[in-house]
């Protein structure tokens, strides 16, 4: 379940199109100073870096930091991607469309961080990096 001042701060931020160094304070001081703690936050989070058009590097970085701690340190089996949470962090970080920038970090990442991902996760994160390096337009669909 999601918190409803996290939900309202997104829309908040969606709204304005831009997330300031306040907000961020705000996002990691008030709305979740214990880091993500369900899948349903991280998604709404992920879903934000979508919609704000103009990124702020500050916002990707916490961004990237938070996911990858709860999806390899918060769930379980904790330093593992098993099957599942890497079909659940594909969809939720592809959206159907492919990935953000800040999305393929986050996939590199978590693949990086845990002591083993499951295959699904780890191909995602190929292709979403192979992308980036090559310029390609990272929302557009990743090829299966």
């Amino acid at each position: 379940m999601i918190n409803a001042s996290l939900q309202d701060f997104c829309n908040r931020i969606a709204a304005a199109g831009r997330i300031t160094t306040a907000d961020l304070s705000v996002l990691g001081d008030e709305l979740l100073p214990d880091g993500i703690t369900v899948r349903d936050e991280a998604d709404l989070l992920i879903a934000l870096d979508r919609a704000v058009p103009v990124s702020n590097p500050a916002f990707a970085d916490f961004l990237v930091a938070a996911i990858v701690d709860f999806a390899v340190w918060g769930e379980r089996p904790t330093g593992y991607i098993n099957a599942e949470t890497a079909r659940w962090l594909a969809a939720s970080i592809g959206n159907g469309r492919g990935p953000t920038a800040t999305g393929a970090r986050i996939a590199v990442e978590i693949v990086r961080e845990a002591q083993a991902s499951d295959e699904t996760l780890i191909a995602f994160a190929l292709a979403a990096n192979r992308r980036v390096a090559e310029g390609v337009d990272v929302e557009t669909r990743l090829a299966a």
